[in-house]
């Protein structure tokens, strides 16, 4: 399948978008947690979450759509049930690593599996980090990917630690696992983490669930042991990744385009898209409930994008517009994503006519005059978004199998289309 863009016109306005994948993750496991039945509201509906749903329903969850955008979960109070067949992941690389704690709670082997992609991506610090707190952990392979094979055996907890280097969810996930272990969990790092405000996401939500757990220093992490996850009504805000696809088509444009309904004191570290914008040339409007971009005059910067990976692409594809050369820094952890997203904005760049260069944990753009192309996806539904927003200005930009979005934002192309 392949989708044409339409170079068009299009006016100032205001967009909504759907609630965020990442809280939506955390609240529905939160949920299966906790001892009694919660309600949440604005819960993405995406392959990726449909996929952490069958998972917790397979550990013992109740897990019911009560009516649109509005789910009902009865929980398993934190002692996941057997559950024998594989369990099918996807390449949801938050389901397979959130879960992978969750199954350390269990009495029984669960099997946790993916597509072919998943079972090239790395687990092998979070599987050593759960064998120091007595978990029974193997891979099929020496690589340290999935399938994996996880047996919780005395639920004590104590001391771990854990390389994040690669994934702030490997922390993520002993955070939410550690809180009901009889000693609770201390974590070290050996070393800074990448995307630490998917980290403080974590604890938030946990928070609201009535479950504590703490920063120490950079470098440890504490949560307290015999904790019991409250169930309760809870709401997912929009989700900034998706957002700044919208921010992107302002910056690249020049029209004003705004997303509704952004909490003020928004956690997800995806926000800092606008202030990346904003260096490069485009004016903010941010209001009680909204925040808009507005293109001018866009010039190429140097930022480090540790903490805002998701949001690389469509920066990178707004470099292309620019004046002068953008180079984005410590990125790394971009190459074990659902695809190599460095290699694959690098090589869907370079068919535009854009010049670009790359390393092992960068990318640089020198801006342009880009031309349409044949976008490959690489089944990356991040990579299908940002270069569709090249297509409201540049003639001839086609999108290879853009249904891949579903995995996040299966309304994207309807809202896209009515810009």
């Amino acid at each position: 399948m392949m989708k044409q863009i339409k170079s068009r016109q299009i006016k100032d306005q205001i967009v909504q978008v759907p609630g965020s994948k990442s809280i939506s993750h955390r609240m529905m496991i939160c949920a299966a947690l906790s001892k009694g039945s919660s309600k949440i509201r604005n819960v993405l509906k995406s392959q990726d979450l449909s996929l952490t749903a069958q998972a917790l329903a397979d550990m013992g969850a109740g897990i019911k759509e009560l009516e649109p955008g509005l789910v009902g979960v009865q929980g398993f109070n934190g002692r996941p049930i057997p559950h024998e067949k594989p369990i099918f992941l996807g390449n949801s690389g938050t389901s397979m690593r959130l879960l992978a704690g969750i199954a350390a709670l269990g009495q029984t082997v669960y099997t946790l599996t993916g597509d072919e992609r998943m079972c090239q991506r790395p687990m092998v610090e979070l599987l050593e980090a759960l064998k120091l707190i007595q978990v029974e952990v193997r891979s099929e392979n020496l690589k340290g990917t999935p399938p994996v094979f996880i047996k919780g055996l005395d639920r004590k907890g104590g001391h771990t630690i854990i390389d994040c280097s690669k994934s702030s969810q490997y922390l993520s996930s002993l955070l939410m696992m550690g809180a009901l272990l009889e000693k609770g969990l201390t974590i070290s790092l050996p070393g800074p983490p990448v995307s630490v405000p998917y980290i403080d996401l974590t604890l938030d939500v946990m928070d609201q669930f009535n479950v504590k757990a703490w920063q120490i220093s950079d470098l440890e992490y504490t949560v307290p042991g015999n904790q019991i996850y409250e169930p309760g009504e809870y709401i997912v805000e929009p989700d900034l990744s998706n957002a700044g696809y919208f921010w992107a088509a302002g910056a690249v444009t020049g029209k004003e385009i705004g997303v509704d309904n952004i909490p003020k004191n928004s956690l997800q570290g995806d926000k800092k898209q606008i202030h990346i914008l904003e260096k490069m040339g485009c004016s903010l409007n941010i209001q009680e409930n909204s925040i808009a971009v507005k293109g001018n005059a866009l010039k190429g910067v140097d930022v480090d994008m540790s903490d805002t990976p998701d949001a690389v692409p469509a920066i990178a594809v707004v470099a292309a517009f620019a004046k002068g050369t953008t180079r984005i820094t410590n990125i790394g952890h971009l190459r074990i994503k659902e695809c190599d997203r460095i290699e694959a904005v690098f090589s869907q760049l370079i068919k535009m006519g854009i010049r670009v260069t790359q390393g092992d944990d960068f990318i640089e753009i020198k801006g342009g005059t880009p031309r349409g192309a044949y976008i490959e996806t690489f089944n990356d539904h991040r990579i299908a978004m940002a270069f569709s927003v090249a297509g409201l200005i540049v003639e001839g930009m086609e999108i290879e199998n853009p249904s891949c979005v579903e995995k996040s934002f299966p309304g994207y192309w309807n809202i896209f289309e009515r810009l």
